[in-house]
């Protein structure tokens, strides 16, 4: 059952992403925010097709800690599941990504006409200077700037280092940070083909208000998110009651 709904999924996920990135062309005559509604269009529907078709449902918690104004909300990746749910979930985020997504076919140009803030990593210091002046911008007009702190997907139970760009985010805005936990790769793997059944829970944690300095900021960043996800990895093992 597992394979039938695995192929099926991936199948539809494709598809219609084709389908969407080509059909979705003419609202880039109409402007940003008729990009962001068939964006959201997409990753809605991707969403309910994974809990249809693939059996992944979502517990959404610590609803009142979500950012109900410029802030930064830094969040554990997984897999892909989470960069649908929060452009679905969030208001118009400034994502930080790779500078490769903004170039590749299909999605980039939607990537492009969203504002979001790609990133050169082999750029250094200099690349880390236009983040920051990116997002600044969007927080000037009131957008969450969304980053993933490891800079990539890491598979459960795997340690992986946190990079300097959410600090630097943090030091530079000084608007607040919002760790989010989660356990999306107990049922979406990393790079995986197969589609576990079951709820991935989404956790938005307490903020962390501006002020620290950058090292006790990571210090306590990296503590609260690898706390909170090792929790909801238990629980997704049955290791912890709910």
């Amino acid at each position: 059952m597992i394979l039938v709904r695995s192929v099926l999924f991936n199948i539809l996920f494709y598809g219609f992403t084709l389908l969407v990135g080509v059909f979705g062309l003419p609202a880039f005559l109409i402007g940003p925010r008729a990009v962001r509604a068939v964006s959201r269009f997409w990753s809605r529907t991707l969403v309910a097709m994974a809990r249809v078709v693939a059996g992944i449902d979502v517990d959404l918690r610590g609803v009142e800690n979500l950012p109900k104004g410029p802030a930064i909300v830094a969040a554990k990746h997984q897999s892909a599941w989470e960069t649908l749910y929060f452009t679905e979930l969030l208001d118009a985020p400034a994502a930080v990504l790779k500078e490769e997504l903004v170039r590749a076919p299909v999605i980039g140009p939607y990537m492009r006409a969203m504002d979001m803030i790609p990133v050169d990593r082999k750029a250094g210091a200099s690349a880390l200077r236009r983040m920051v002046d990116k997002a600044r911008e969007a927080v000037a007009v009131g957008r969450p700037i969304l980053i993933f702190p490891q800079g990539t997907r890491v598979a459960p139970g795997v340690v992986a280092p946190y990079h300097p760009g959410t600090a630097a985010l943090y030091v530079g805005l000084g608007v607040p940070v919002i760790p989010v936990a989660l356990n999306s790769g107990m049922y979406w793997s990393r790079n995986a083909f197969w589609k576990r059944p079951g709820r991935i829970v989404v956790e938005f944690l307490p903020a962390i208000p501006p002020g620290l300095d950058r090292k006790a900021f990571m210090a306590q960043l990296q503590d609260t998110l690898e706390t909170a996800t090792a929790r909801l990895e238990a629980e997704a093992r049955g290791e912890a009651p709910r």
